[in-house]
């Protein structure tokens, strides 16, 4: 049903009937609307302006816009410039549990925090619902004096120094409608409170004109930067001490799997590098696999006589749990690096944030 209503919801779905499900949910997403509206309306009149620097990355769309890695970046280059910096997060899908762990894992985390906390050891990843509860913990706790909240853009209730939103410019904003007749999480009216654009995975999708000329006309004041998702290489999923370069497994037919909001642009990213994709599968975003799960895949691998199997690196850290163990097969993850095509007037506008 989930999918089915996305396929709608990206107009994937044709036909009359689905033409008259697509109407019915025209008509939620101008109450979704009016909601959203009086929700931003009543949380900007009592917004706070944090001890803090905040620098907010988020998107206005559902779907994989490669925010996480961009939240990555951002805390690798201000912790080089000697800030304190901390990550705060929802930790989507986790179990209830603190904002710190004894046992992190993306169950007591979530998937997309767990993956910052497993590649940024220095930076601490804070996981709280409330934001301004989080970043007066990053404050005392770990003398924080930048707070980037990751998934940001919907936090109204929360003063931004800087406003970051990726957009992907492969799907940059559906067919303009809200949830759930489209995939935007707020009006696009909402786009006049970033102070930056992030255009990602422009290398997937150079025809970026149109978007960019949206984006000026919606906010003018808005910075606009291109970014490109490049493959680094493969790590083995359970030992993953040692990058494989991307050649590794060119010419190899493969199996991949994700649960992602862009599977499209990971299987792009497996073709351009000369890797056959044998088979696919394809689950929800945030998906929590079973054993069920990796039985199914390994079982039609090897009816295809496929002996090695890709995924991506959020969902690496989600089939952990289960063990792979000694299964006959090879899974790698792709490691995957944001490269910004003008990182002198990126790096300007971060530190711009900070007095001389």
């Amino acid at each position: 049903m989930r999918e089915y209503l996305y396929n709608l919801a990206t107009d994937r779905k044709k036909g009359f009937l689905s033409g008259i499900f697509k109407a019915l949910l025209f008509v939620l997403s101008l109450i979704y609307g009016l909601i959203v509206r009086i929700l931003i309306f009543i949380n900007k009149l009592k917004s706070q302006r944090l001890n803090v620097k905040v620098i907010s990355v988020g998107n206005i769309t559902l779907g994989g816009t490669g925010k996480t890695s961009l939240v990555e970046f951002i805390a690798r280059y201000l912790k080089g410039q000697g800030h304190k910096v901390a990550i705060l997060s929802r930790g989507y899908k986790r179990k209830a549990t603190p904002y710190y762990s004894a046992v992190p894992s993306s169950k007591t985390m979530g998937d997309e925090a767990y993956m910052l906390f497993r590649n940024l050891a220095d930076v601490p990843v804070i996981i709280e619902v409330d934001r301004i509860k989080a970043a007066g913990r990053a404050a005392k706790d770990f003398s924080a004096d930048t707070v980037i909240l990751d998934d940001g853009l919907q936090q109204w209730k929360i003063k931004k120094d800087l406003e970051i939103v990726a957009i992907d410019a492969t799907n940059p904003l559906g067919n303009r409608h809200l949830l759930p007749r489209g995939i935007l999480r707020e009006p696009l009216s909402g786009l006049r409170r970033a102070d930056m654009f992030v255009l990602t995975k422009t290398n997937l999708e150079p025809a970026t004109k149109e978007i960019k000329d949206f984006l000026n006309r919606i906010n003018p004041r808005a910075v606009i930067i291109e970014s490109m998702h490049q493959p680094m290489g493969f790590y083995n999923v359970e030992k993953p001490g040692e990058l494989y370069g991307a050649e590794v497994l060119k010419g190899k037919t493969v199996t991949l799997f994700s649960g992602i909001g862009g599977p499209d642009a990971f299987e792009n990213l497996i073709t351009s590098l000369d890797i056959k994709v044998g088979l696919s599968f394809r689950f929800p975003d945030h998906h929590n696999y079973t054993e069920k799960d990796l039985e199914k895949i390994i079982s039609s691998s090897r009816d295809k006589n496929i002996d090695t199997v890709i995924t991506t690196e959020k969902d690496a850290v989600r089939i952990l749990e289960l063990g792979l163990g000694d299964r006959g097969l090879s899974f790698f993850y792709l490691r995957i690096a944001m490269a910004i095509k003008d990182e002198k007037r990126f790096y300007n506008r971060l530190l711009q944030l900070y007095p001389l």
